[in-house]
Formats: structure tokens, C-alpha cells, sequence
């Protein structure tokens, strides 16, 4: 007999769908999953045949918002960017907590992510075993800086592993009045400090959803820290429409460009720009948006897998989230970064570290003349081609859910 897991997704899609994968793979050996998640997904977590729960919080109603914009605008500098994550997230942290108390009734195992250390508590108050979910390399290492914190590499090995705990305790500061009153009032469990919450996280098994074919395995991790592989949810059912079936087949492989949750100041003044940065280049595009402004060389579509998507296109262009990266690499196709806020940059710097694409090109910085001429490397410089196909043949052979799922065997907090 299974157990009960509870997978807190509180993020955008590009958090959610690695959880339905893992999900997926959990209830295929007998246990039951439940996913906590803004109500955006909830049709994508029943799809997946998951319980869901409802979170307050819509991550992209959040970002699209003034204070989502003035937030973004602060990722340049530190101090003013946790101000503004403050700012932000404080109406709906107690919320959060309060209906993750909730959803997580009656687990017999809890897994989440490092942000609020939720499954320190969560498995204090059940007594129940936790994991923690990395999507990003955050477990502390010298090897290179916390994605969120990449000039701390100018400081050596030691900055670097400073940076973990630098980024931890930004998160804390930002959190910890909220998660201690709940504590106190909903869990009925002491305040917590610091210390001793990473002291617990960090001796938990650690799932990181990641590929060591991206990024090497630093050689100061621990035991408990498990690189699995990405995560992938794929919706075979999914049939595509045919006005897309149509367009593919009009003309040579067209470009991706979708930056998935994010959003610039002025969209209208980013779509204009890629559009004439796309035919600048004499590429056809595919975009993601409101299919109603398609126009003869270039096709707008709504909710389209990447998984089915990706591998017809010449290239992707997209904003760096760990999700989306792992998809085009996966689909063996060279991508052009274009990075907004938090451990997008990494995953830009990786793709390009890893020869599968140009230079990223930061979302500020979107203009016709420079886009023009890195899509016209992105699809034209065949190196960047090869590299992508190597990469997706070592990807294709991994079967990330499956290894997280012995990992969790093995300590004893699944079955199957």
C-alpha cells in the first residue's frame, strides 16, 4: 500500500509541470499524490490524475501586475531586491502558509522546495519524513555561486559557498516573522532560527531535477544530495490544432519565442520587436500569445507542450526557466536565453557554457539590431546545432522521475 504525498508547487508552470512528472511516477508505484498549486493549474494537475489543493497566490497574476514589474526592475541590486520581494509577497505569505497547512493533512511524506524551508516545518507538525525539491543548484558548494547571487564568483570558493547562505538568509529575512507567528498560532510549534531550520533542510534528502549533463555534479555535495535527472511531464493526449499542423508544414522549421510567465514593461513593444528582429533574419516564427495576431509568416498559439513543440522548431528563444531550458535541450535544439530576474541568468550562461547557443541576451535589453543578429547566429552557426543535439541525445536517455522515485525508496519515505 502507498503512501500520501503532498508536492508543493507554489511557483509558476515551469514549477508545477516537474511536479506532475514526479507525480505521475509516484502514484504509477502506489502512492497518492496531492499537488499544491495556484488554481491557474488546476486542470493540468487533474490531467495528470493528481489530487490538487488551491493556493491564494497566482504567480503570474503576480508578476503581471505594477508591484510584479517593480519587482523585476530591483533584480540588479540585492538589498533593493529582497526589499521588493518583501513588498510584494507579504499579503500573501500568511495565506499561503495557512492553506499549505491545509493541503498537507494527512501526508505520510512532504516534498518542497527550499523557499520558507515548508518541509522543515510541515514535517515537524506531521511527523512525518520530508524531501526538498531543487530545481536550480542551491545546496551550498564552492564549486560556483547560488544562482540568484553570481557575482559572488569574483570572491573564490569561499564566496561562492557564502553565497548559499547569503541567498538563504535574504529568503528567511523576507519570511521569517510570518512562518514563526504560524509556527506558534497554526502548528503549534516553536520559533525557529536560521541555523537550526538549513541545519534540519540540509540533512534531508535532497532531489535536484536537474541533468548532471548540465551541470556537473560539484564534488563537495553530500550523500544525500541526489542529481536525478530533469523532470519531465509530457501530455500524450494533447492533439494539435491543425491550423498549426498547417503552418509547420508551409515552410522551412520557424522559431520559437515565448518567455513563458514573464513579462516585459511594454509587451506590444516586445512583440513588435521580435517580430521584425524575426523577419530581419528571414525566419518564420512561432510565438507564444493570443493566436488572433498570427500573420502569414509568423503563428501565435496559445497552451502548446513544449515536448511536442520544440522539436519542429530551428530554435527556441525563451527566458531561462529551468523548465523551459531542460525542454529545448531535451528536443536537441540550440537556444537564445533571454533572461529576466532569479536563476534564469544561470540557466542562460549554462546553455551558452555549453555551446548550444549565442550570448544571452538579457529581456532589458531587446532591440531589433541585436536580436536580429543573434537569431541570425542561433540558426545559422552549426555548432551551436551539434551541441544541442549532443545534449538532447544524453538527455533522452535519462529517466529523471524514475531515479528521484528509488532515491525516495531507498530512504524509506515511498514505496513501490
Amino acid at each position: 500500500m502507498g503512501r500520501a504525498v503532498v508536492l508543493f508547487a507554489a511557483g509558476s508552470r515551469g514549477d508545477v509541470q516537474p511536479c506532475l512528472a514526479l507525480g505521475r511516477a509516484l502514484t504509477l508505484r502506489g502512492d497518492t499524490v496531492r499537488v499544491l498549486a495556484s488554481s491557474r493549474y488546476q486542470h493540468l494537475i487533474a490531467g495528470a490524475g493528481l489530487d490538487f489543493h488551491p493556493l491564494p497566490a497566482d504567480p503570474a497574476e503576480i508578476i503581471a501586475s505594477a508591484e510584479g514589474q517593480e519587482l523585476l526592475a530591483g533584480r540588479s541590486n540585492p538589498v533593493a531586491f529582497i526589499r521588493r520581494v518583501d513588498r510584494v509577497l507579504r499579503p500573501h505569505i500568511m495565506p499561503m502558509l495557512e492553506e499549505t497547512q491545509a493541503g498537507a493533512k494527512g501526508a505520510d511524506l512532504v516534498l518542497a522546495p527550499t523557499f520558507g524551508l515548508l518541509g522543515v516545518h510541515l514535517s515537524q507538525y506531521l511527523r512525518v519524513p520530508h524531501a526538498v525539491i531543487h530545481f536550480q543548484p542551491s545546496q551550498p558548494t564552492k564549486a560556483f555561486p547560488h544562482p540568484f547571487a553570481p557575482a559572488a564568483r569574483m570572491l573564490g570558493g569561499w564566496g561562492n559557498r557564502l553565497s548559499f547562505d547569503a541567498v538563504d538568509l535574504g529568503s528567511w529575512l523576507v519570511c521569517r516573522k510570518f512562518v514563526n507567528t504560524w509556527r506558534r498560532d497554526g502548528l503549534g510549534l516553536p520559533a525557529l532560527s536560521l541555523t537550526a531550520a538549513l541545519r534540519q533542510a540540509r540533512r534531508a534528502p535532497v532531489l535536484c531535477a536537474f541533468s548532471p549533463a548540465v551541470v556537473p555534479r560539484p564534488a563537495d555535495w553530500g550523500p544525500n544530495v541526489h542529481m536525478t535527472g530533469f523532470w519531465h511531464h509530457e501530455q500524450p493526449s494533447w492533439k494539435p490544432p491543425q491550423r498549426l499542423l498547417d503552418f509547420l508544414a508551409g515552410g522551412p522549421p520557424p522559431v520559437y519565442v515565448g518567455f513563458g510567465s514573464m513579462r516585459t514593461a511594454d509587451p506590444a513593444a516586445t512583440d513588435a520587436v521580435v517580430r521584425t528582429a524575426l523577419r530581419r533574419a528571414r525566419l518564420r516564427g512561432v510565438l507564444a500569445g493570443d493566436p488572433a495576431t498570427s500573420e502569414d509568416d509568423i503563428l501565435v498559439v496559445g497552451d502548446t507542450p513544449h515536448h511536442w513543440l520544440f522539436p519542429r522548431m530551428a530554435a527556441v528563444v525563451h527566458h531561462g526557466g529551468a523548465g523551459t531550458t531542460a525542454a529545448a535541450l531535451r528536443a536537441g535544439r540550440p537556444a537564445l536565453v533571454c533572461p529576466f530576474f532569479g536563476d534564469q541568468a544561470y540557466w542562460a550562461a549554462r546553455v551558452r557554457e555549453l555551446g548550444a547557443g549565442p550570448p544571452p541576451l538579457p529581456a532589458g535589453e531587446l532591440a531589433v539590431p541585436v536580436l536580429a543578429r543573434r537569431l541570425h547566429a542561433l540558426t545559422r552557426h552549426a555548432p551551436y546545432a551539434e551541441a544541442a543535439r549532443r545534449l538532447g541525445r544524453a538527455l533522452e536517455t535519462e529517466d529523471g522521475t524514475a531515479r528521484a522515485c528509488r532515491v525516495l525508496a531507498r530512504y524509506g519515505v515511498s514505496r513501490g
